[in-house]
């Protein structure tokens, strides 16, 4: 008799050794204690730990989807630690990679925990695992601290992102909860009094009710009926195609015409003896090889060089060496050696290619530093360019620069007149405005149609990734500029586009299911 109880006694139990072991360091049933019945499930100290737990799984749940809906600005990330630390590499992936392990480190431990709860377990949480915890919390506040300060925008992208993925975070969540009811079950069972079991039953109830109604104040315009969606919105090349070749040049242009895309955008410089050339940077040390031509002169503002200068520069090779965007394919033999060979692009030649193409331009004019002999003439001379030298038909300008409009209008009344900001429609309609052209997180379906009423189109700038550009198509906008027009070009209709009907089913389904498996669980 005392040797069967002692084999019922120490009985191999392989999978609480196992959590126990990972989460504590107690591989040996010794150093492990069971919850007695009424009792807490773990000591006082761990039982303030507990929450600090799970504070970090929200705080770096929170991180990572916050920069993973950022990967739309990777590129403009990359480009502000550029501009700060002198070399090009790419943080933004390296930041990612860490907030997954991280995420996926402390999603690990809870769910250890909740195991083991599960199991009657008491909790002891290894130092070491505390020591990893506070990490994971520090990291995770720290750096949503510091992209709240130095990019506060990239909230608007979280809630714009909400839209697309709120549905199917809903379903997320009941999941989570419909796991969660094992372990508050089976501690509402255990607890001796029914103050504690409203304790830990109440909240559970509560934000699980939460869930369910929460989806009557959702919102998404890719929830619509069935031929209500109005025409894929044209694409304008940003920079050419800057994921295919080097950004603003002669390569990069025709890559997006070779993709399809509608429009061509770039960044106009005037040089020192009054030609217009295309560069986006005040310098020329990020996208050319100024640095083993003129190693004295790489912070040189870029209009300050001649254009005899500037011809002898190469634009082309940092693009093989620094690769841009995390998301570049390989290149073949051919555009490597064609990418190798790029030069600074002027204005009248891109000018040139884009009517030869017809294809619409829209580009950002840069004024002169002060003492630059075109200081004070910096429109007359680019107008000039446009409408003397290159050739191109009027109708395909789409001017964005706001001073001295009414003069461009009166020597150019074929150009579209493009405002950079929101306006109210009288003032735009005074300024003859036919299209805003606008940063995505301003994106709003009622001011899309608000405008359109008045024969005034959007564009928003700069769009990449495949939802944000679902969230555009669905929101009505005419037009995007965009670093991805190879990509997007294959798109046939929006990513997650639902009919009414097919969502309230999904919604209704997903409540059902889990307060069947809920209830089963509470009953068993």
């Amino acid at each position: 008799v005392v040797r069967r109880r002692l084999l019922q006694r120490y009985e191999h139990q392989p999978f609480i050794s196992c959590l126990a072991g990972f989460y504590s360091c107690r591989w040996k049933r010794y150093q492990r204690r069971k919850t007695e019945p009424g009792k807490c499930c773990c000591k006082t100290r761990e039982c303030v730990f507990f929450p600090l737990l799970v504070g970090a799984f929200c705080f770096s749940l929170v991180f990572l989807y916050m920069w993973g809906e950022a990967k739309n600005d990777y590129n403009n990330f990359d480009w502000y630690n550029y501009g700060n630390l002198g070399f090009w590499f790419l943080w933004s992936l390296v930041l990612l990679i860490v907030a997954a392990i991280l995420f996926m480190y402390i999603t690990l431990l809870l769910v250890l925990a909740m195991c083991l709860l599960a199991e009657g377990q008491q909790l002891y949480l290894h130092w070491s695992h505390k020591i990893g915890t506070f990490l994971v919390l520090g990291f995770s506040i720290t750096a949503l601290f510091i992209l709240s300060v130095l990019w506060g925008d990239q909230w608007k992208t979280v809630r714009l992102s909400f839209q697309i993925t709120a549905p199917y975070l809903h379903i997320g969540a009941i999941t989570i909860m419909v796991l969660l009811s094992w372990p508050v079950a089976l501690h509402a069972i255990r607890a001796d009094k029914k103050v504690v079991q409203v304790i830990i039953v109440g909240p559970y109830l509560a934000i699980l009710l939460f869930l369910f109604l929460i989806p009557l104040g959702m919102y998404s315009p890719c929830i619509r009926e069935t031929g209500t969606l109005g025409p894929k919105p044209a694409l304008i090349g940003h920079r050419g195609a800057p994921m295919l070749a080097p950004e603003n040049t002669e390569m990069s242009f025709q890559k997006t015409i070779e993709h399809g895309g509608d429009g061509l955008e770039t960044d106009v410089t005037i040089s020192y003896d009054g030609v217009p050339f295309l560069m986006h940077d005040s310098t020329l040390r990020r996208t050319t090889n100024i640095k083993e031509v003129y190693p004295n002169d790489t912070a040189q503002n870029a209009a300050l060089f001649s254009w005899d200068t500037l011809q002898e520069l190469n634009a082309g090779t940092w693009f093989l060496k620094d690769k841009p965007f995390s998301c570049m394919g390989s290149l073949s033999r051919a555009d490597q050696k064609q990418a190798m060979n790029q030069s600074i692009y002027k204005l009248s030649n891109f000018l040139r290619l884009a009517d030869s193409q017809n294809k619409l331009v829209i580009f950002d004019l840069y004024r002169p530093p002060e003492k630059h002999p075109y200081r004070n003439s910096w429109i007359n001379r680019t107008l000039e360019v446009i409408l003397n030298e290159s050739g191109i038909r009027p109708h395909l300008v789409l001017w964005l620069e706001n001073d001295m409009r009414s003069f461009v209008q009166s020597v150019a009344p074929g150009f579209q007149q493009t405002m950079g900001s929101k306006a109210p429609v009288e003032d735009l309609l005074m300024d003859n405005i036919v299209k805003l052209n606008l940063a995505y997180t301003e994106m709003s379906s009622e001011d899309i149609r608000t405008y359109a009423k008045v024969n005034i189109t959007t564009n928003f700038y700069v769009v990449n990734e495949p939802w944000l550009f679902s969230l555009a198509w669905c929101s009505g906008a005419h037009s995007v500029t965009t670093n991805a027009v190879h990509t997007l070009k294959n798109l046939s209709q929006p990513l997650f586009l639902m009919t009414p009907q097919q969502y309230n089913i999904m919604w209704i389904l997903t409540d059902l299911t889990s307060v069947l498996l809920i209830s089963l669980i509470f009953a068993l």
